[in-house]
């Protein structure tokens, strides 16, 4: 995940800094806002299964990954974050490579839980390989108290 000129808008998570499970992802943000965000992927052999294609887990990821920021900078005003707590993902047509666009947008923001749509389609043609619905609970951010706001 790594990403390019967009500002940091999760203060004190640094999206450059992923774990050993998000370095295979070659998710890179685009924009993040609120209640949009935009990314991308150039999909190949390191995401494969044995069969030669682009294996789900890629897509499942970048679902819960990108809505994950998403959710979190909507409430982030409110020293919260976002976890999922339930993704279902549809893979609609197989891949081998190339760069796909991923787009999330939220269903419904509430005051404990989020529910976000994310669409995975071919940049070169617009065609959708997968998509997903993820619903987030927010929580307090790690040593704030619920309901505090961001100075």
């Amino acid at each position: 995940m790594t990403p390019r000129d967009t500002p940091d808008p999760l203060p004190g998570i640094s999206l450059d800094i992923e774990s050993a499970f998000l370095r295979g992802l070659p998710l890179e943000f685009e924009s993040i806002e609120p209640t949009r965000v935009v990314g991308s992927m150039q999909l190949g052999p390191d995401q494969h299964t044995p069969w030669g294609v682009v294996h789900g887990g890629a897509y499942t990821t970048a679902i819960e990954s990108i809505a994950s920021v998403g959710a979190s900078a909507a409430v982030l005003n409110r020293g919260q974050f976002a976890v999922g707590v339930n993704n279902n993902t549809d893979f609609l047509r197989p891949l081998v490579a190339g760069k796909v666009l991923v787009v999330a947008e939220p269903v419904q923001q509430g005051a404990t839980q989020q529910l976000w749509q994310v669409a995975i389609t071919r940049a070169d043609d617009g065609k959708l390989v997968a998509r997903g619905q993820v619903r987030l609970q927010n929580v307090p951010l790690p040593g704030r108290p619920a309901g505090a706001t961001q100075a």
